[in-house]
């Protein structure tokens, strides 16, 4: 068996030479620029990508600080608020004060209405007592000619008597109701009987029992009355 050239065992593997660029062939020269435009390339991506990812942050940064703004010029701040309240306070104090007056004033107009309405009822009863009071003397009087003097002359001082009186009570505004020989009117006379009269139209009054009156449009009382029947129908128009 050999022993290895001791100058071959020593001897290390030579690290590659860098080649000259002079010494590229064609197709190396043409790899190298290949990979160096790649390279180039890629770079200029990244280049790209970041600056469009600082275009991106500084937008959303901008829209954050426009939206805050908003919020901001949007909520009240808290002096606003309390003044708001304060007004709101004002106004309400201002209408519970009218609202008083108003009540206040409401009170005084039922009272002094009331007062006017008892005042008015006072004055009628005076002016109708004062009317009737000559009436009540009359009486005495027709009373005490009679007793002195007997029954002659006593319906003549009736009946003037009983004239002064509804004259008094007509200045009142009362007015008596007697029907005699009218038509017919529910609404101020009421039937009591019916009469059998062929010569008059049908539903006339033909006598009144007891005379009814009115004050005003109302009826106070309704005249007791008998009613034609077996006549001609009432004409309309003067139904």
């Amino acid at each position: 068996m050999t022993k290895p050239d001791k100058e071959h065992v020593n001897e290390r593997p030579s690290e590659p030479e860098e080649l000259d660029p002079v010494d590229l062939t064609a197709d190396e020269a043409e790899e190298a620029g290949v990979e160096d435009a790649a390279s180039q390339a890629a770079d200029e991506k990244r280049v790209d990508a970041e600056e469009q990812r600082r275009a991106d942050e500084a937008e959303a940064d901008a829209l954050i600080a426009e939206a805050e703004a908003a919020v901001a010029g949007s909520a009240p701040s808290e002096l606003a608020t309390d003044e708001a309240v304060a007004a709101a306070k004002a106004e309400a104090k201002d209408w519970q004060e009218k609202f008083m007056r108003l009540h206040a004033e409401w009170d005084t107009y039922r009272r002094r209405t009331n007062e006017q309405r008892e005042a008015e009822k006072v004055r009628a009863a005076e002016n109708l007592v004062s009317g009737l009071i000559p009436v009540l003397d009359d009486f005495e009087r027709t009373i005490s000619y009679a007793a002195e003097n007997g029954e002659t002359g006593l319906l003549g001082g009736v009946k003037a008597v009983y004239t002064k009186l509804v004259d008094v009570l007509k200045k009142d505004g009362v007015e008596v109701i007697d029907p005699a020989g009218e038509a017919y009117d529910a609404l101020s006379a009421q039937v009591v009987a019916t009469v059998e009269d062929p010569s008059v139209p049908d539903e006339t009054v033909a006598e009144v029992y007891q005379k009814g009156y009115r004050l005003g449009v109302k009826v106070l009382r309704p005249a007791m009355v008998t009613v034609s029947t077996g006549g001609p129908k009432r004409p309309k128009e003067e139904a």
